[in-house]
């Protein structure tokens, strides 16, 4: 039996294709997704192309409304860029954005969780007493704060420049401790198994044994937090873009997008942040969806048929 078989005769499988939520769910993202990485093709305009952009169509409204052009379906933002293929290309970086900082959050969650519930003592109690002391703190003034001494440190126009790469590191620096929690947690359930100690007995390396053969047995509750986490991410950079801690509004974010069209909501130009708040908001709940889903298939303690 081929890995596609297995795949199709796994209860896995199964169970998605009786939930028409996680079917739906699942579709909408990796349609979102899709055109987001597909926006240099699929966006009628390049806004990072200045000689497509006139000043002079800026804040024009929708096209089906009577101020309306018909080259922007959705209007144009304060800088006259196409609103449409602007939301395009700041979804695109969102997720790059969301994916890159859980990977990285989850590479220092899986070191500090699979390091301190195998090696345990003095090490547990240390690595864990730091992810306490970042708990208590909430995950938005962590990014806050180090969205903040890195423009102090790189100054504005530097990390304008470098924005989505600091950005991925202060997301990633606020959220690791779920993962190293999670992990830890599962690796004190693994560590006394029949395996681990038979590894122990043929000499096996602690390396060896902790990344080899008890890592891949925590995986299933990583991949279900880093499935949440994404969007989680995502929420993150928009909050930080809102407070103009994020992305510049010159390369865009839905986040950026947001903040930048807030201030021109009551002067009438409602659409500016109206979209990409919808877009956000759409992604985000596509995501939680299915990760609820892969929650609970993945826990058959909590799956309800």
């Amino acid at each position: 039996m081929n890995t596609w078989q297995r795949f199709n005769n796994s209860y896995f499988f199964y169970s998605f294709k009786r939930d028409p939520v996680a079917i739906a769910s699942f579709t909408i993202f990796i349609f979102l997704v899709g055109i987001s990485f597909l926006a240099p093709v699929v966006a009628p305009f390049n806004p990072y192309d200045t000689s497509t952009i006139d000043i002079m169509d800026s804040e024009l409204p929708p096209n089906w409304m009577e101020e309306g052009d018909d080259r922007f379906i959705l209007g144009t933002d304060i800088q006259g860029r196409d609103l449409l293929s602007t939301m395009l290309y700041g979804l695109r970086t969102s997720v790059i954005i969301g994916i890159g900082a859980v990977l990285f959050q989850a590479f220092l969650g899986i070191i500090v969780g699979l390091t301190a519930g195998y090696l345990g003592g003095k090490i547990d109690a240390f690595l864990m007493r730091i992810a306490d002391i970042q708990f208590s703190i909430p995950y938005l003034i962590v990014a806050i704060i180090a969205s903040a001494v890195f423009q102090i440190a790189f100054g504005v126009d530097r990390f304008e420049a470098l924005a989505l790469p600091l950005l991925v590191i202060i997301i990633g620096i606020s959220e690791w401790p779920k993962y190293a929690r999670t992990v830890r947690a599962s690796v004190l359930g693994e560590r006394n198994k029949e395996y681990v100690e038979a590894a122990r007995v043929i000499g096996l390396n602690r390396r060896l044994i902790m990344y080899r053969h008890i890592l891949p047995n925590t995986m299933t509750p990583v991949l279900v937090i880093s499935t949440i986490q994404v969007a989680q991410a995502v929420m993150s950079e928009a909050a930080l873009s809102f407070l103009g801690l994020g992305m510049p509004i010159t390369k865009p974010s839905l986040g950026s997008l947001i903040n930048a069209g807030f201030e021109y909501v009551f002067s009438g130009s409602w659409w500016i942040t109206l979209f990409p708040g919808i877009l956000l908001v759409l992604f985000t709940l596509v995501i939680i969806l299915f990760g609820d889903w892969l929650r609970d298939v993945m826990n058959p303690k909590l799956y309800k048929g």
